[in-house]
């Protein structure tokens, strides 16, 4: 009996676990579909601004013009690293982390070595990831996923740019994870200052005509492209976010299910063969007794 008690306390604690599962799953369902809407909706507006803002500046004459397209030297890096709050979504976070870790190695190793590249970590888990690594980690802070909105991401990417422009970094690059859909993220890295110029024949030339003035185009179009393509990024890093926990806990809710039905078999067996021992028993003593 003490094998049947051990079955159905396990049985009892992965029937617990499969509710938990499933209902994080259809919280996760309810929140994807607000955070896929939203970045359905900017995407295409997202794309052809920043299609606007690599013809502007490739078609800039001079570099003072050209303030977020000027290609230094990258001694100084800053790499942001988007990564969601909370847990139980897989590889999601994991992946983000290993990323940026594997840029910094493979592509600004001389700079890593000297101290000279940074990670903004923006979700708790992108900063628990790197913290304990020996590296210089900036927390940018875990709430802006709490209320999710263009304001706050535009002022985090004013920062960026103003300190791109003043020289305190050469180079910011992005590492996020990308909405393709509810099963499916796609691991990004991009480079986001400087803005990167086509060059060759896959240089978009155009003979723009600055109205009112290229100054005012500068001022205004090329910061406001910047800061809808990092909340873009946000917005995909959100949604992505949703669709893998609502992924993750669809598993884990089968998983449960097939251990549910593994564990009733044994259950189911154990007490066969409890009741064929009482049986026995009970046969055995009655021959006994006539005996």
């Amino acid at each position: 009996m003490g094998n049947l008690k051990e079955i159905r306390t396990r049985i009892a604690s992965v029937n617990s676990t499969r509710q938990i599962t499933s209902a994080m799953k259809m919280v996760s369902a309810a929140k994807l579909r607000r955070a896929q809407d939203a970045i359905v909706k900017m995407r295409p507006y997202a794309t052809k601004l920043h299609e606007i803002l690599v013809n502007i500046t490739s078609n800039l004459d001079s570099a003072e013009d050209n303030i977020y397209a000027q290609q230094r030297n990258p001694e100084k890096v800053l790499i942001v690293v988007i990564t969601s709050n909370k847990g139980l979504c897989g590889a999601f976070n994991a992946n983000v982390v290993k990323q940026a870790v594997k840029t910094a190695e493979n592509e600004y190793a001389n700079e890593l070595a000297a101290g000279n590249v940074w990670f903004y970590t923006l979700g708790k888990k992108a900063f628990d990831g790197l913290k304990g690594k020996n590296l210089n980690v900036i927390n940018g802070g875990n709430k802006i996923f709490e209320k999710l909105n263009f304001e706050t991401a535009s002022e985090i990417s004013t920062v960026f740019m103003q300190e791109f422009h003043e020289g305190k970094y050469d180079r910011i690059d992005i590492v996020y994870n990308q909405f393709k859909n509810a099963a499916v993220q796609i691991l990004s890295y991009e480079q986001y200052l400087p803005v990167k110029i086509e060059s060759g024949n896959t240089r978009i030339k155009h003979d723009f005509i600055f109205e009112p003035s290229k100054e005012l185009i500068i001022h205004d179009i090329i910061p406001k492209s910047l800061k809808i393509h990092f909340y873009k990024a946000l917005l995909d890093s959100h949604a992505a976010e949703h669709g893998a926990r609502m992924t993750a806990m669809h598993k884990a809710t089968d998983n449960a299910f097939e251990i549910l039905k593994e564990l009733k078999l044994q259950y189911n067996k154990a007490r066969q063969a409890t009741i064929t021992n009482e049986i026995i028993e009970i046969v055995g003593g009655a021959e006994a007794l006539s005996g």
